[in-house]
């Protein structure tokens, strides 16, 4: 699997889970369990780090950090950071163009 591959596959399932968590149906410990198990998986993929890294993939890794950052509350209730997270979850998605304020690296 490529890391393209690799991030395409979890963009749409972080993209879900945070929808379904805004939704009132996912817990945010689901979704923090997210979190963790996408960064277990990465540890143990190994790939060819001179792929270089994608909008989509700065977007991806900055949204699950967001998710990780902030609490539960801010997640739900922040107005701007909610804007800024729905705008990368519509970059994702193919909805959107590349927001300019998404800095996300590789861990």
């Amino acid at each position: 699997m490529s890391i393209s591959q690799f991030i395409e596959e979890k963009s749409r399932q972080l993209c879900f889970y945070l929808r379904a968590f805004w939704q009132g149906s996912l817990e945010y410990k689901e979704l923090n369990f997210f979190f963790w198990d996408t960064l277990e998986e990465w540890s143990l993929y190994r790939s060819d780090d001179l792929e270089p890294g994608s909008h989509k993939e700065r977007v991806f890794w900055h949204l699950l950090h967001q998710i990780h950052y902030w609490r539960e509350d801010q997640l739900i209730s922040d107005t701007v950071l909610k804007e800024e997270l729905v705008n990368c979850v519509a970059y994702l998605r193919g909805e959107s163009v590349y927001p300019m304020d998404c800095i996300g690296l590789r861990p």
